[in-house]
């Protein structure tokens, strides 16, 4: 992960895009996701469609596109290698959950969460998006050349910690985001894996 600022073009890229998917999201939730544009999100944010798309390669992506997998990868890295792989992944995950469910991105979180529960092309697509994040852990667990017996116990444990995750960040949004998200997801860590994440 660098340590130096975002430049100025990174940071006005940034902006543009929460700018972009914010008006999304509040499109989304007056009209419904299937009865919104992609030109009319385009137009309620002042761009053209070609900037959205830009931004955003699909109308799903609107929804979806989040910055969660460097945040989870650089921290599943940053913890002790000796640590064992549900604890290093796991704590990951609860660290990222407590970051995403604080102000100002807990409102777009937990909206975006309910759209992906309500509309079956996105939680399609989420499903797409799990395996992305499964190999950003792994691959900030295993480097360039992996055992292939660690890799296969890496996924194992990615993928299952990940499951976790999403029931509790599920409940989260069925919940209007009222329990405390880490705490949610650190249960579901210790529902899945007993006293090796308690």
């Amino acid at each position: 992960m660098r340590d130096e600022a975002p430049s100025l073009r990174e940071r006005r890229r940034a902006e543009t895009q929460r700018a972009i998917q914010s008006h999304a999201m509040r499109l989304f939730a007056e009209r419904g996701y299937d009865a919104t544009t992609v030109n009319e999100v385009a137009a309620a944010a002042g761009v053209s469609p070609m900037t959205v798309y830009r931004h955003f390669p699909t109308k799903e992506d609107l929804v979806l596109h989040g910055r969660y997998d460097p945040l989870i990868a650089a921290r599943v890295a940053a913890r002790p290698a000796g640590e064992p792989l549900v604890r290093r992944i796991g704590t990951a995950l609860v660290e990222a959950a407590r970051i995403a469910a604080e102000p100002p991105g807990r409102d777009l979180l937990l909206a975006r969460l309910r759209l992906m529960i309500d509309t079956p092309a996105l939680r399609a697509r989420h499903l797409d998006s799990q395996y992305a994040t499964q190999k950003a852990v792994a691959d900030a667990l295993l480097g360039d050349a992996p055992d292939p017996e660690a890799e296969f116990r890496t996924w194992v444990v990615a993928s299952t910690c990940l499951a976790a995750m999403e029931v509790a960040i599920t409940r989260w949004a069925q919940e209007d985001g009222v329990p405390d998200l880490p705490a949610l997801v650190a249960t579901a860590l210790g529902a899945a894996f007993g006293d090796d994440f308690g």
